[in-house]
């Protein structure tokens, strides 16, 4: 049985419900009175939902699914904060949310971003030999039915969900694309993908090179890997990439950070009644060579929280684009019944004090990359005038 998107708004309903059924009119009468609560979810609220689900069973003639249907109203609540980073998880939903956690799991190895403002699905990035690339996708498309299916107005986790459960282990995705005049259609198959979230190499003048995919529970270990390994070729300097990264775990991009500051604070969050939590770094391991840090627009949360402690230690430069501006933390909470709810809980801020949220991160020294480049999933050295921006920028570090 397809599933249909779950109309958003189904709390706010009317007093009286007219229906037009085959014995003629009737009429549904729901007394609303004033609740002295105010919540949502109250005696007024169950009592109208009994009403709707008479209706339901009643009039309509279609197949009903209690089970989608419960689901929808929880999915309804969290999208009525008008928030997209808020969301319910049904239990398998949660289960696969703790799966890519991990850096392993089965889909078409594209990373999605939401645009706050316009709500538009971008793709941030496609992994190199991943179902997503071998099809054909590129950065920066934008993704606008999942399997036929007009993505407008969904969440993104819903738009994720829709993209894993395609009949068949095939989706078919529409996209736009700039300067193509028609929407391209892709047939990506699903496949197990292992997320590479760390590569590295040796560049010029034993210039050391670490690319960082996301922040999962895998990055660390992986960084520190990659960071043994480059130290041991003779690496005398560092760079780090975050271009594209659209963050992940907080605990991840802290851990890297230990491994990189001088003892102090990392980041600290707030809550909406102003508690504050603050994480350190023990200055154990603190990075003794020169370090520049590649960020762009798509470098989002964790890149962020990344780049502007290293900015504000001033132990490194940061080239490339100013970035994405999240600067919220969401809390991911469990549910006794196996399901979840995902929710903006804090924001956070750098050492110095400042909440990037909606304005980003100001690269020290801005190094553009040309557009038609941008559309590509793997750049050679000669084309990255990026990274060529930033092999100069950590030359001109003293040691």
């Amino acid at each position: 049985m397809e599933r249909k998107k779950f109309i958003k708004g189904f709390l706010l309903g009317i007093v009286l419900t007219l229906v037009v059924g085959g014995a003629g009119l009737k009429i549904y009468d729901y007394a609303q009175e004033k609740s002295a609560e105010d919540k949502a979810v109250n005696q007024d609220f169950v009592e109208k939902a009994k009403v709707l689900e008479k209706i339901i069973d009643d009039e309509f003639t279609g197949e009903i699914d209690k089970d989608f249907m419960e689901t929808g109203m929880y999915k309804g609540m969290m999208a009525s904060l008008g928030d997209p980073y808020s969301a319910y998880y049904t239990k398998e939903e949660y289960e696969e949310l703790n799966t890519e956690t991990t850096g392993l799991y089965k889909g078409i190895g594209v990373v999605m971003q939401m645009d706050m403002e316009t709500g538009m699905v971008k793709l941030v990035r496609c992994y190199e030999g991943a179902p997503g690339a071998k099809a054909g996708l590129l950065p920066d498309d934008i993704l606008l039915k999942v399997n036929n299916e007009d993505i407008a107005g969904m969440e993104l986790s819903e738009v994720v969900e829709k993209v894993k459960t395609s009949e068949g282990e095939v989706a078919h995705l529409t996209v736009a694309r700039e300067g193509e005049n028609d929407y391209l259609e892709f047939d990506v198959p699903l496949e197990e993908v292992n997320i590479p979230v760390v590569e590295h190499k040796m560049l010029e003048d034993n210039v050391g090179y670490i690319l960082l995919y996301e922040f999962t529970e895998q990055t660390e270990s992986q960084y520190l890997e990659a960071f043994e390994d480059l130290k041991n070729q003779g690496m005398e300097r560092l760079i780090v990439d975050v271009r594209n990264n659209p963050g992940g775990l907080l605990t991840s991009v802290c851990n890297i950070l230990n491994d990189i500051l001088p003892e102090g604070l990392i980041v600290y969050t707030e809550d909406k009644d102003g508690k504050r939590e603050e994480v350190h770094s023990d200055g154990k391991s603190e990075l003794d060579i020169p370090l520049a840090v590649l960020v762009n627009g798509n470098s989002a949360s964790a890149s962020e929280i990344f780049a502007g402690a290293i900015q504000d230690y001033g132990v490194g430069t940061i080239v490339g684009t100013t970035t994405f501006g999240k600067g919220i933390v969401q809390s991911l909470i469990p549910l006794t019944d196996g399901s979840a709810v995902k929710t903006t809980t804090a924001k956070y801020y750098t050492p110095k004090g400042r909440c990037i949220h909606g304005t980003g991160i100001q690269p020290d020294i801005e190094a553009e990359l040309a557009e038609e480049l941008q559309k590509k999933t793997v750049l050679t050295y000669e084309e990255d005038t990026q990274l060529q921006k930033a092999v100069e920028a950590v030359k001109e570090i003293e040691k």
